[in-house]
């Protein structure tokens, strides 16, 4: 009887951790502020920053108080990034994030960014 209660309980913590595992994806898109992703652009952040690039825009932006996220410009969805440090070097450019994809609260877990081709 404890030899079935053991095998019930191991199966059922197996099935657990197989089915709570996340899938990881890559995304690609633009590492934009989070104040220029809701427009979809950055041509408001440009006149309130005084800047003229998509890196400088979004790392003023960022600076006053926005988060790096990535944007889909095909789905005009953003998804912020839980790695800022990664995604600061990358601002202003297209690029490919491999993560994990936290659909609750559109936050990408990133394991790598680099710059799409």
């Amino acid at each position: 009887m404890k030899k079935l209660v053991l095998i019930v309980a191991m199966l059922m913590i197996s099935a657990t951790f197989s089915f709570g595992k996340k899938a990881e994806k890559t995304y690609t898109g633009e590492v934009m502020d989070s104040q220029c992703a809701k427009m979809g652009n950055h041509d408001a952040g440009y006149k309130m920053t005084g800047t003229n690039t998509p890196k400088d825009c979004a790392q003023a932006c960022v600076k006053a108080g926005g988060k790096y996220v990535l944007y889909d410009a095909v789905a005009k969805t953003a998804y912020e990034l839980d790695d800022q440090d990664k995604a600061k070097d990358l601002a202003g450019q297209k690029v490919k994030v491999e993560g994990t994809l936290n659909r609750a609260t559109k936050a990408i877990h990133v394991d790598k960014i680099e710059a799409a081709p």
